[in-house]
């Protein structure tokens, strides 16, 4: 009868692991708030005391009841009774605020700060089960066409200059490429030369004012190759971004010519996702211009080959800079958070083998001068126009270029390096964060922005989860019936897998779904049947004139193969379909994965150590195992 005794070590272990499992169970027992999260447009705007205080006296004197709270990062944080009122106050104060912020519809968690301390959050719900936020975007795929157009330019200038092609000015005119001439022969010359290397373009002569214009265009063929590249594009930046997010199982998707779907299940800080999300942003390394120095070249008219940009703050005076980029954005392949010897926030940039090629061979050349980074973003917002006698919402791009950085050239610079100058670790975060999911290829703005209710209604999700009960209490009720004190020891077993689930999709980030609920469901059947095997072959034991103590020792020895072989082919098909398939069924496979890990835990290991407990250590007749008396 000593057989069936488990060490102390192992009875604590198990004990450990299943009160670590209650703690991170533990949040699904609270409810969550509705609720609205204010924060700024980009990192450097924090809202402040008298910005709170402006918010809750506007709804103070709308008579909307709420509680207003300032969270990490300088967030706004306002709680409501119910959803009307949340949104109700989103409407509000939507024509309050300004293009500095931006408001987004949230759930608040309402998890005691003793369990949020130790990492514990409430299980992720999909959209179909708690809802969540449906972005619908439109992108600018008109200018998409102005950084190739430039390219072009900038291309042709060179190639002309070594072919020793002669023109008076080029430069583009909305989605056109003109070139001047002082005659025609000039033009036809050129002319020629382009219809040879550049099949994708069109070309047409304009006689203006007694000058000669080449009109060069691009062929539908090529608008729809560069339009069909931006959508792609952005599709992998969000995605991109969405996964830094660590949003888990979001939906990204193109919707017909345009625009974007974008779905985030489960979310807690929409504000700083619509931020991140719709924000075209990259960088420009520029020189600066020491040939033109003084206030005059400051504040004056800007001389011919240079431009002028703002530090962001205005405290500082703006920079000078060549009008020649040496790297833009679209060479950085890494970007990393840090800090400086001076406990300084930075961003540690890795570029690509071109990109590093260049940045190395400008500032070898320019030891001892100053590069600039300029922090490039484009904004687009609807404006109401006047357009064809009607009044029309349309998109406007605004581009806003600041100085993050101006630093001195110690050395010629490579594939590495580092930016510095920037105002807080949030920030850094944030631009590093952009760096690396990729720039947008064009611009987006937000068509629609809702929160989605679950997909079946109310009713029918209420409807599931009675659905799931009953099948969990019949089950629970023939265990005991058949297997008598074994079967109070499944059920128990049954109870802490479930809770063990929770806690493992909790600490994990997993969504749950609806098909994921049915999954919660096989997962009873199978955590029982596991049981149902050993029992049975306690009974086979106990049949052949084996002790009590010898056949629960069998019977768990011999069943532990066939349960393992069971369990683990499962997890390979759930494997299968979580790599190949989408949505919901990703759901389903997430779910029945880490639900058979837990139930072959308490099926296998607490159960034993339950038998061992009751039974273990002592001399036994009879074993209460069935209706038949043994």
């Amino acid at each position: 009868f000593m057989l069936n005794k488990y060490p102390l070590w192992k009875y604590l272990l198990i004990l450990f692991i299943l009160t670590l499992s209650a703690i991170y169970a533990a949040p699904v027992l609270y409810s969550e708030d509705p609720a609205l999260q204010i924060t700024g447009s980009n990192a450097s705007v924090i809202p402040d005391e008298a910005f709170i205080k402006k918010v809750s006296t506007h709804l103070q004197v709308n008579e909307i009841e709420a509680s207003l709270s300032q969270g990490k990062n300088g967030a706004v944080l306002i709680r409501f009774t119910n959803p009307d009122e949340q949104l109700k106050a989103r409407d509000l104060l939507a024509d309050v605020l300004q293009d500095d912020y931006v408001l987004a519809l949230n759930m608040a968690q309402n998890t005691p700060e003793w369990l949020q301390s130790l990492g514990a959050k409430p299980m992720s719900l999909g959209l179909d089960l708690r809802g969540g936020v449906h972005f619908l975007l439109e992108v600018d795929v008109n200018a998409a066409l102005e950084p190739h157009l430039k390219a072009y330019v900038a291309g042709f200038r060179g190639e002309f200059r070594e072919e020793k092609l002669k023109y008076r000015q080029i430069d583009t005119l909305g989605q056109s490429i003109r070139i001047r001439f002082d005659d025609a022969e000039q033009r036809s010359a050129l002319e020629v030369y382009l219809k040879r290397k550049y099949p994708e373009f069109v070309f047409s002569n304009l006689l203006e004012n007694g000058e000669f214009f080449l009109v060069i265009n691009l062929s539908d063929q090529k608008l729809k190759e560069i339009k069909d590249y931006a959508i792609t594009q952005n599709l992998g930046t969000l995605r991109n971004r969405v996964n830094e997010l660590g949003v888990s199982e979001p939906l990204v998707q193109r919707q017909g010519a345009n625009r974007i779907v974008v779905q985030l299940p489960g979310i807690q800080d929409t504000a700083a996702a619509k931020r991140i999300i719709g924000r075209t942003a990259s960088l420009e390394f520029r020189l600066e211009d020491w040939n033109h120095t003084g206030t005059s070249a400051l504040y004056g008219p800007v001389p011919v080959g240079a431009e002028r940009f703002p530090f962001k703050d205005d405290r500082r005076p703006p920079v000078l800079v060549q009008s020649r980029i040496i790297v833009t954005g679209d060479r950085v392949i890494d970007a990393r958070t840090g800090f400086d010897e001076n406990g300084l926030p930075q961003v540690s940039i890795k570029l690509d083998s071109r990109g590093g090629k260049q940045m190395h061979a400008v500032t070898g050349k320019h030891i001892g001068k100053k590069m600039v980074v300029i922090f490039v973003e484009y904004k687009t917002r609807l404006r109401e126009v006047i357009k064809d006698g009607e009044k029309q919402m349309l998109p406007v791009t605004l581009e806003d270029k600041y100085v993050i950085n101006v630093a001195t050239i110690q050395d010629a610079l490579g594939y590495n390096f580092r930016i510095t100058g920037l105002d807080s670790i949030t920030e850094s975060q944030e631009l590093a964060l952009l760096l690396r999911a990729g720039a947008l290829a064009a611009p987006m703005y937000f068509v629609e922005e809702r929160t989605v209710g679950p997909s079946l209604g109310k009713e029918n999700i209420d409807a599931g989860l009675k659905s799931m009960l009953l099948g969990v209490v019949i089950v629970m009720l023939f265990m005991v019936a058949y297997y008598r004190v074994f079967g109070v020891i499944a059920n128990i077993a049954l109870t802490l897998n479930l809770m063990l689930l929770v806690a493992i999709m909790s600490l994990l980030g997993a969504t749950l779904t609806l098909p994921g609920m049915a999954g919660f469901v096989l997962l009873v059947g199978m955590a029982v049947d596991a049981n149902v095997i050993i029992f049975s072959r306690i009974k086979e034991e106990l049949a052949k004139g084996e002790s009590p103590q010898a056949a629960i020792s069998a019977g768990y020895d011999r069943a532990f193969s066939s349960i393992m072989d069971a369990n683990l082919t499962t997890i390979a098909v759930a494997g299968v379909l979580f790599l190949f398939a989408t949505g919901s069924v990703k759901g389903f496979a997430v779910t029945l994965a880490f639900g058979i890990i837990s139930s072959l835990f308490t099926s296998i290991i607490v159960t034993r150590a339950l038998v061992n407990l009751i039974y273990g250590g002592r001399q036994i007749q009879s074993l209460n195992i069935s209706w038949s008396k043994n």
